[in-house]
């Protein structure tokens, strides 16, 4: 098994164009982490400068690898987040477990992978592509599923640690989309957090979202909730993670309560448990 990278510690936020100068003045902020298609990276906004010039650790987070599709793997898009990565001189990048890619369409949604022993293969195959591209290592997260395929063949937890094991690949756990997948597939979060490898979490993702007539939406344009705090807090009693990242892409408060969701975050990051 690959070593665990030197990644960020503490509390982090994801940096986006919209609340730029916020994040840059925010108090607490550890790390930060962008979605690496927006970026182009021989023009990284003055904004990232800054906050690396600080010392800030700046992690790129891709969103259309299409690792978990059964067509070929688009080598640019991953070439993109490699120059995205080194521009960015990030020690780890990452993406989905999902595909959003099927029949030369593109879906413009994280679509979660059938938990079966070929999907698995077949996403086995792409990650190690994607690694050999890579200049950085690989942290592969959790979605938020809306439905799952049938027959499956793997609970959500040994499908990520098999993958995990048979790649090196990392772990960005998303607490908000255990969660979802709590809400809206009827999974018992404390039976994935006991089947995961939480020695390959390198950070964690928490964000906000809003169940409808019984379907959790992970928006990341509401403030966080209980059950999120909650899962945070039992992850962190099992084995606490380097870092914790808040998300946050639409309908963006202000700065005070921006800080208040961070300070909030770290307060469970942590506490010290008996």
């Amino acid at each position: 098994m690959t070593p665990v990278p030197e990644g960020p510690s503490g509390v982090g936020i994801g940096w986006r164009r919209e609340i730029d100068l916020t994040v840059e003045r925010l108090p607490g902020v550890d790390f930060v982490e962008v979605v690496a298609e927006d970026l182009h990276p021989d023009a990284l906004p003055a904004s990232l400068q800054t906050l690396r010039g600080r010392g800030l650790p700046v992690l790129p987070h891709a969103v259309s690898c299409s690792l978990g599709g059964a067509e070929p793997l688009r080598v640019d898009r991953v070439e993109h987040l490699a120059a995205v990565a080194d521009a960015l001189g990030a020690p780890m990048a990452s993406d989905h477990v999902c595909f959003v890619r099927a029949g030369g369409l593109e879906s413009g949604h994280l679509l979660p992978v059938p938990r079966t022993r070929e999907a698995l293969g077949v996403l086995v195959d792409n990650v190690r592509a994607a690694q050999a591209v890579l200049g950085v290592p690989l942290a592969l997260e959790n979605i938020a599923p809306l439905l799952a395929w049938p027959d499956a063949e793997l609970s959500e937890g040994a499908f990520l640690a098999e993958l995990c094991d048979r790649t090196g690949a990392f772990l960005l756990l998303d607490v908000a989309n255990l969660h979802a997948s709590a809400v809206n597939l009827g999974q018992d979060p404390d039976e994935v957090l006991g089947e995961l490898p939480l020695d390959r979490v390198v950070y964690v993702h928490a964000a906000g979202g809003v169940e409808r007539d019984g379907v959790y939406h992970d928006t990341h344009a509401h403030p966080l909730t209980a059950p999120v705090f909650d899962l945070l807090d039992a992850l962190c009693a099992r084995r606490r993670p380097p870092a914790v990242l808040l998300e946050r892409d639409d309908r963006y408060p202000t700065d005070d309560e921006l800080a208040a969701e961070l300070a909030a975050l770290r307060a469970v990051h942590s506490r010290v448990r008996v």
